[in-house]
Formats: C-alpha cells, structure tokens, sequence
C-alpha cells in the first residue's frame, strides 16, 4: 500500500449496511457512515487507516507487457 488513502471498497473490513442513511461501514472501527470509513478514521484521528487489509476477494491487476 502506498501513502495515500485506502480503498475501502477493497477492505475485508468494508461492509455495506442496511441503513440508507449510512450506507458504508466499517467491522473492524464498528463504525457507519454515508461516506467511506476511510475518510471518517483520517478526520478523526489525523492519519490514514491502519486498520485496511486488502481482501482476497480482491483480484489482482493483470499487467501488460
């Protein structure tokens, strides 16, 4: 993972709730929001995520030669 921002959507952490109002959640921080978790951890703690774990249902990019 690079400095930047993680992908949320790519977290084995992310979930999508019920709640229509806070769509975008997070198991790991417990946390429900209508943005991504990601953004909610860095404005509250002053740094990026380090809670993110890349899913395995991820796939990996294929790189052409």
């Amino acid at each position: 993972m690079g400095r930047g921002a993680p992908n949320c959507l790519t977290c084995v952490h992310f979930h999508v709730t019920w709640d229509p109002k806070f769509p975008r959640g997070c198991r790991l921080f417990e946390i429900k929001t209508p943005r991504l978790p990601s953004q909610v951890v860095l404005e509250t703690t002053g740094r990026h995520c380090p809670g993110f774990e890349l899913s395995p249902r991820v796939k990996p990019k294929e790189r052409h030669a």
